[in-house]
């Protein structure tokens, strides 16, 4: 499935040490001095396709809630989609609020198994490439990833845990980017708890989040939750840390 839009705003970048790619804004078309990098995450396999469309729905509304943000000129945002049928699907790389439409996001088609490590890495190492290239510009960034799934890592195929782990702990140790929080979020996931709160700590992730039952209400405060966190990540850009102020809970 191709990228929504392939414009010549858009640069593309590589992942070093995998065959990832990412597009990112311009440098030279950003109007800001301070960025936070956001990416969404969205598992796309078949179990997730009896709530495809509430999935694809909390995506746009959190997406649209963005917009509303006293911050939202200072957000960069890329989405991608995840199965072993579309593989890491960019639906847009690193883009300002204004120039997305979350309305023409594809319907969610789900097939397929979970490669979950090549998510996170992708997630994780499209926001430290792109945060660097902005602090070499003498961009402020900061940077949060939200990976939403329904089930456990099956089909990864270009990266493993401990890959994920020493590539955030080499960003840290040479403050590639001012701070990066990782939030794993499962939904409809209740029986793979202890797998995906092991993966949180075999990769590093910061922290895993059950958003319960993949239900309309759920998913609504899912949304709710994903905007709030960048609000809140973004207005701790400066401090020289992460936010504190990020939900425990859906």
């Amino acid at each position: 499935m191709p990228r929504i839009t392939q414009d010549q705003s858009m640069e593309t970048h590589a992942i070093a040490g995998t065959n990832f790619t990412f597009q990112g804004a311009r440098l030279e078309n950003l109007g800001a001095t301070e960025y936070t990098l956001v990416t969404i995450a969205v598992d796309v396999t078949g179990s997730t396709s009896d709530f495809a469309d509430d999935l694809r729905a909390a995506l746009v509304s959190a997406v649209d809630a963005c917009k509303k943000s006293p911050r939202s000129d200072n957000l960069l945002l890329r989405v991608l989609t995840f199965s072993s049928t579309v593989g890491i699907n960019e639906l847009h790389g690193f883009k300002q609020l204004e120039e997305i439409d979350a309305a023409a996001y594809p319907v969610f088609r789900p097939s397929g198994l979970t490669p979950l490590y090549d998510a996170v890495y992708s997630g994780i190492g499209a926001m430290i490439e792109y945060g660097e290239r902005l602090k070499d510009d003498d961009f402020l960034a900061n940077a949060i990833v939200f990976v939403i799934t329904d089930g456990d890592e099956n089909d990864s195929k270009n990266t493993t845990a401990g890959m994920i782990r020493s590539m955030v702990a080499e960003a840290n140790r040479e403050e590639k980017i001012e701070s990066l929080v990782s939030v794993l979020i499962g939904v409809n996931a209740v029986q793979f708890k202890d797998e995906l709160e092991s993966f949180r700590q075999e990769t590093g992730i910061d922290r895993y989040i059950d958003a319960g039952e993949a239900s309309k209400g759920r998913l609504a405060k899912l949304a709710e939750f994903v905007s709030r966190s960048i609000s809140s990540q973004s207005q701790a850009l400066g401090t020289g840390g992460p936010s504190q102020n990020i939900a425990a809970t859906i």
